[in-house]
């Protein structure tokens, strides 16, 4: 464990994936997902699970990052908590994976999708592997059924697209959209 005065990134990277999920499980210790019975940590758990396991990205920055994806966005921590314990580059990939909510419904989205494509690579990934999770779980009783499934597809191919800009450099991002649509047609039938 480093001393208080030093950040995890100056400690082996797998040791900031542990510490990364502690952290995210202590920041959303309160949240719950739509169901209400599922604690929320559980989505940010299995979005880093995805992007390693089902994805086959080995990078333990995105792994962390993953873990970490909604802290900025849905709880009290700030770009400085992560940067601090994490290092700056995971905190930039939280932070570009975080909606600007001071800006209009309108305009957000727009530019949410612009930033991700400007984004490293990796936050393209877990991007898609948190659409994919909330497809997944939207389609598995977990989450309450009307126009959900509809909404969670046009995510994830939003998504899948900026993704494919990576596909051609990048196995992992190939086969991550391949994962994506295939959930996307059986979920279709």
């Amino acid at each position: 464990m480093p001393a208080p005065h030093e950040t995890s990134h100056s400690v082996d990277p797998f040791r900031a994936v542990q510490n990364a999920a502690g952290f995210a499980a202590r920041a959303h210790r309160n949240q719950f997902r739509n169901d209400e019975k599922t604690p929320y940590v559980a989505h940010v758990f299995r979005v880093a699970m995805t992007v390693r396991h089902v994805f086959g990205c080995e990078d333990p920055t995105a792994i962390t990052a993953a873990l970490l994806h909604d802290t900025i966005e849905d709880t009290t921590t700030d770009y400085e908590d992560i940067a601090v314990r994490f290092g700056s580059e995971v905190a930039s990939m939280v932070a570009a994976l975080t909606k600007n909510m001071a800006l209009p419904k309108e305009s957000r989205e727009t530019e949410y999708e612009q930033r991700l494509a400007a984004a490293d690579w990796r936050v393209r990934l877990i991007k898609l592997a948190d659409t994919y999770d909330n497809l997944i779980d939207s389609s598995s009783g977990h989450q309450p059924k009307s126009d959900g499934e509809s909404k969670h597809i046009k995510r994830c191919r939003v998504a899948m697209a900026l993704v494919g800009a990576d596909a051609a450099a990048r196995p992992v991002a190939a086969r991550a959209v391949a994962i994506v649509q295939s959930e996307i047609d059986r979920t279709n039938k």
